[in-house]
């Protein structure tokens, strides 16, 4: 088949507001969707489809915490791989699907659940690493967190159940914002400061690499076990948080 031109394919993958959407990851507009936008364009010549590079992207989420059982600096490189990796097939999927029209259930139903394991398998693998394999609080810290940040996702994702089943069209972006102004306040800030990406599977394996090159110097998982309590604990402040911001928001009226 002829090769697409970047432009033309731009036109179509990246239409217009989709790189300044609230769902757009920043690292998708800083890089990846520049490197998917080619990596897409060769995926349009093979036989490839949508669902079939969400599988993979799945597989890619869920050995980013796996990597992180890999003692030292080594499982911390490749968590941050798998992760990327999870990233860029995140973008390519929903791209190809776009150029070539391929959409379906099945796709978003794979998405979302390709989502709920890469940060869930990520979390676990922190605990694990600051376990050193052993059966200790770490562990339990990583799990209380892999569990907290599956009840983040499942209580934005419940809105568009709830919405659905009672007949309602899709929230939109301003519909996120509290109804007291207070509420909203305190929003922005928490949105400011940034407490948010760090229970992102994305930001939370370069955070694990950097804890990873002090804990070499250190000589030992000191670094690690800060992190992951600190991660913890950051989890379930949010939990509350999010589900009180949901019900004071538009999203459910």
């Amino acid at each position: 088949m002829t090769k697409v031109q970047l432009e033309e394919l731009r036109e179509v993958i990246h239409p217009a507001g989709k790189l300044e959407s609230r769902a757009e990851h920043w690292a998708g507009r800083l890089y990846m969707r520049s490197l998917s936008l080619r990596v897409t364009r060769l995926m349009l010549g093979t036989r490839v489809s949508p669902n079939q590079i969400t599988t993979v992207m799945v597989f890619a989420g869920v050995l980013s915490g796996v990597a992180l059982v890999v003692p030292g600096p080594g499982g911390a490189v490749l968590s941050v791989l798998f992760m990327q990796l999870y990233l860029l097939l995140d973008c390519v999927d929903g791209e190809v699907a776009r150029w070539r029209r391929q959409f379906s259930p099945l796709g978003v139903y794979l998405d979302r659940l390709g989502a709920y394991l890469a940060d869930a398998a990520v979390m676990v693998g922190m605990g694990i690493r600051a376990a050193e394999l052993g059966l200790n609080l770490y562990l339990v810290a990583g799990l209380a967190a892999a569990i907290g940040v599956l009840l983040l996702k499942s209580s934005s994702d419940l809105v568009h159940v709830a919405r659905s089943d009672s007949g309602m069209e899709k929230a939109t972006d301003q519909s996120v914002v509290p109804r007291s102004s207070g509420l909203a306040r305190v929003r922005r800030l928490t949105s400011a400061v940034g407490l948010h990406r760090v229970v992102n599977g994305i930001e939370c394996t370069i955070l694990l690499l950097v804890t990873a090159i002090v804990d070499l110097s250190l000589g030992d998982l000191t670094a690690t076990k800060i992190v992951t309590v600190a991660v913890t604990a950051i989890v379930w402040l949010l939990v509350p948080a999010h589900i009180v911001s949901i019900v004071a928001s538009s999203r459910l009226k």
